[in-house]
């Protein structure tokens, strides 16, 4: 009798599984009250999706929209620093903290605002390579500083933004986002916070 060949093993094909975009448990759409839902579904009209970022934070509708009126004044409200330049300090501080989420969501918003997909590249790899004003440099400067060392800044680095062509009113409002954005990036550090596919590959 031929010895019958063995049938070869089937090996099982491998599973490539998506990141949780979160690592927190938050209640189904539909059990969230009527606000919140109300705002996701503009959320959902105007730009197609719900960042993940307000998701994570609708298991508590106080907190949620604390986050989202802080977070609207300082990038959307009136100020002397331009939507652009907001979304810059944005990512210059999401840079430093490698904050994965806000590098993907805040560089889209720089790549769609600016026009400019190099621009946005350079502002998630490294600032100073950027051809900037001297102005918006300062600014930068200082965000990076607040970030990285905030016990050193003295009357000096205030000083050197007004010489800039900032106005003491600036200068909070550069403080404020750069703060904004250093606790934004510590909470999505906490979570594991994952970007929504939508924003990889926006406006480039």
């Amino acid at each position: 009798m031929a010895n019958a060949k063995a049938a070869p093993k089937k090996t099982a094909a491998k599973k490539t599984t998506k990141p949780h975009a979160l690592k927190i448990a938050v209640p189904p759409r539909e059990k969230l009250d009527p606000a919140t839902q109300a705002y996701f579904a503009k959320c959902d009209a105007k730009i197609g999706f719900v960042p993940n970022v307000l998701l994570s934070y609708s298991f508590d509708a106080k907190k949620l929209r604390g986050f989202s009126e802080m977070y609207n004044e300082l990038m959307l409200g009136e100020s002397g620093l331009s939507k652009l330049e907001r979304e810059m300090i944005a990512v210059v501080v999401s840079s430093i903290n490698h904050c994965f989420y806000c590098l993907t969501a805040h560089g889209a918003a720089v790549r769609q605002i600016s026009g400019d997909p190099k621009l946005g590249e350079l502002m998630v790899m490294n600032y100073r390579a950027a051809e900037l004003s001297p102005k918006l440099r300062a600014a930068l400067d200082f965000a990076a500083k607040l970030t990285e060392t905030p016990a050193k800044i003295v009357e000096a680095d205030r000083e050197a933004l007004r010489k800039a062509g900032w106005s003491d009113k600036d200068i909070w409002d550069i403080a404020a986002t750069a703060s904004f954005f250093n606790m934004s990036n510590r909470m999505a550090a906490a979570i594991e916070m994952q970007p929504n596919d939508e924003y990889h590959g926006a406006f480039r």
